[in-house]
């Protein structure tokens, strides 16, 4: 296995110090919780789940743009978790991250020009001007924009186009690997199959691996290479694409997948319902984290947390009664 990035044991646990009450205890929140991930080099993993799971807090400790609470994160054979702050810089052309909001993300002071090229000038990648205009003329050019929108600003372009410019960004200083947090899930369906052919176009072009963070079904089977199912801060599945959407082990999964809207009128998927609510990351169920919701819970949920095993060749699922099946799922 040739993977790129990896993860051991990778936690994240955000306090409210208490509250302004007088005497009010503190409240943990284990947004993620023990992550064990290898990500290869030139794949996209897709991470998957509701609201609140904890996948962008994830995507951010991959890159350390936030501070792990436990755990490691290993860069081929660097630990990014143990280097200094400068350190960590350096690293950093080899990580890069496409955020959600195309908007959010871009500086709206700033030009097209000076947004692109601000990681190159980062890193000292840039000789001169005409060298610097070329570069982010090539960039736009490869993001599919003219050249000649690099004076514009932000706010002169579509939601679309300002994705564009976000991942000309990231792709600027040739990275080995692209944390991409819902980078269409504010875009109009439209132009989220543009984008998304746009990434794997440079992902083929280029060799860098992707995490990609996403709630959209129909998004993620469209550009995974393998997809995790992430609930309250842990994976429950994770697997090659074609087991995880054509024989999912683990219940939530199944949920989720039957929860999609089926495109072909003739095809009737029966739709799981899962009963309650999600519950609070500041009181994690004993046990099976799903239990309160699952339609299998039985009496060793609520006292045993299920390990993440291979229940077939590439597909690992954490639950207590996941069918093992030897035969991979055939497209």
């Amino acid at each position: 296995m040739n993977a790129i990035l990896r993860t051991e044991g990778l936690s994240k646990i955000f306090s409210d110090g208490g509250g302004l009450s007088f005497g009010k205890p503190s409240q943990e929140v284990r947004a993620v919780d023990g992550i064990d991930l290898d990500i290869r080099r030139g794949e996209t993993v897709a991470l998957v789940g509701e609201s609140g799971c904890g996948k962008s807090t994830l995507g951010r400790l991959l890159l350390r743009l936030i501070q792990p609470s436990g755990g490691k994160v290993w860069y081929g054979g660097t630990e990014l978790t143990s280097l200094s702050a400068d350190e960590m810089r350096n690293m950093r052309r080899k990580l890069q991250m496409v955020f959600q909001d195309p908007y959010g993300s871009l500086s709206p002071r700033r030009s097209i020009a000076q947004i692109i090229a601000e990681p190159l000038d980062a890193f000292g990648l840039l000789r001169s001007a005409k060298d610097r205009r070329d570069k982010v003329a090539d960039l736009l050019t490869q993001v599919g924009l003219s050249p000649t929108f690099m004076d514009r600003y932000p706010r002169q372009f579509s939601g679309g186009q300002r994705q564009r410019i976000g991942i000309a960004r990231a792709i600027s200083v040739e990275p080995d690997f692209i944390v991409a947090d819902e980078p269409v899930s504010a875009l109009d369906v439209s132009v989220q199959a543009q984008i998304i052919n746009l990434m794997q176009d440079l992902q083929e072009k280029k060799g860098f691996s992707f995490l990609f963070i996403a709630h959209d079904l129909a998004v993620v089977r469209h550009i995974a290479d393998r997809v995790a199912v992430m609930y309250l801060g842990r994976i429950v599945e994770i697997g090659p694409k074609k087991a995880v959407y054509g024989l999912p082990q683990h219940p939530y999964t199944q949920a989720l997948l039957s929860a999609a809207p089926e495109p072909d009128p003739v095809l009737k998927s029966r739709r799981i319902v899962l009963e309650g609510d999600v519950p609070s990351p500041t009181n994690i169920p004993s046990g099976c984290a799903f239990r309160t919701r699952c339609p299998l819970a039985k009496e060793i949920c609520s006292t045993e947390r299920p390990a993440l095993r291979e229940v077939a060749p590439g597909q690992s699922a954490a639950c207590h009664f996941a069918k093992p099946n030897p035969i991979p799922v055939a497209a």
